[in-house]
């Protein structure tokens, strides 16, 4: 695997889950708690469904018409994301590459290329930890809006392995196509995709005139600025703790985040953890890790990243984030042991121990 050498940093990055969990909605809901005083700014807040999961948007501004209409932008670069990046939609440029797999390079647009470069980037450092051609178990293990609560025949889960390669993926930049080497091969980009829309939520807002704003899907999160006069204050997530409890918190502004946890898509058969985040080795999810929160500068790279993190395992996954530039990270271990990076120690406000079971 090469990795590159940590350089020194500039500034601390930090790394944490916003606190507090808002109820998922079908429709967009804009809402605003106004200053008494004309002029004076004001929380705008948005909230909605985006790549089939939770949106938040928030911005602390004296322009709500201009910040209103910036969300909308925002929810539409999400939905056009949507349309080229998931497997759901059978038009989308990932289907049509799966569908090609092994017989012809597909035109893709340059959002995809870009994802699938950076995917691979992840996936080098990661050793194939972080692999998207997981996309050929998705079929056994149901994680999705089909989840079914049953462990798949390990016979048929192994008998696809062979699939999994993301050095079998071919990205020309210059024709402006993809390739998947294999027939049968199958790209899914669920653990990198949020992370792409929000660095693109990030320069739309920015662009608007926006400073102090927050996006939120998931588990994958960008502060910009301030919260009024004050740093936002967010908080990771405890892994076998009610959805709203933290175990940690931070003041933070300027920084962006991944959290991947085994409490979300999952399910419990015969006293053992079924989750989403599978071991590209094994086909089978990852046991090493509880949560793993990484930030980085892009949005992209922590999403992804915390997968691998999680799949790599406590020990060697905190090597790795010690050993990348301007990456930080929080790991919960699956013996619930807590791994703070470097960066993070003098900056981390426990709160109490993740709850044991």
């Amino acid at each position: 695997m090469s990795v590159p050498k940590r350089r020194a940093r500039t500034s601390p990055v930090l790394a944490l889950l916003i606190a507090g969990v808002f109820a998922a909605s079908t429709e967009w809901i804009a809402c605003s708690h106004v200053s008494d005083v004309d002029g004076e700014p004001k929380l705008v807040e948005w909230k909605g469904l985006a790549m089939g999961g939770n949106l938040q948007l928030t911005a602390w501004t004296t322009d709500e018409p201009r910040t209103r209409s910036a969300f909308q932008m925002v929810a539409r670069e999400f939905d056009r994301l949507d349309a080229l990046m998931s497997v759901w939609r059978n038009n989308s440029d990932i289907e049509r590459l799966n569908a090609a797999a092994g017989v012809r390079p597909i035109a893709v647009s340059a959002e995809v290329r870009e994802v699938l470069l950076d995917a691979r980037q992840i996936s080098e450092w990661t050793g194939g930890k972080f692999d998207v051609t997981f996309g050929v178990l998705a079929g056994l293990w149901k994680f999705d809006h089909d989840q079914d609560n049953r462990v798949p025949d390990l016979r048929e889960v192994h008998a696809r392995l062979p699939l999994i390669d993301y050095s079998a993926v071919e990205v020309d930049q210059q024709a402006g196509t993809a390739f998947l080497k294999r027939t049968g091969m199958r790209v899914h980009l669920g653990g990198i995709g949020k992370g792409y829309a929000i660095d693109r939520a990030v320069a739309i807002l920015r662009q608007a005139g926006l400073r102090d704003f927050m996006v939120q899907a998931g588990g994958d999160l960008y502060v910009s600025g301030q919260r009024g006069d004050r740093p936002w204050r967010v908080g990771i997530r405890d892994p076998r703790g009610p959805e709203d409890r933290s175990f940690a918190a931070l003041d933070l502004s300027d920084a962006t985040f991944s959290t991947s946890g085994d409490y979300e898509r999952a399910f419990v058969l015969d006293g053992r953890r079924y989750h989403h985040i599978l071991d590209p080795d094994l086909g089978e999810p990852a046991r090493g890790c509880r949560s793993v929160t990484i930030v980085t500068d892009r949005a992209v790279i922590a999403d992804g990243l915390s997968t691998g993190v999680f799949v790599l395992g406590p020990i060697t996954g905190m090597e790795l984030i010690e050993r990348l530039p301007n990456v930080e990270g929080v790991i919960v271990s699956s013996e619930n042991e807590v791994l703070i990076s470097s960066g993070l120690r003098d900056r981390l406000i426990r709160i109490a121990d993740p709850t044991p079971n």
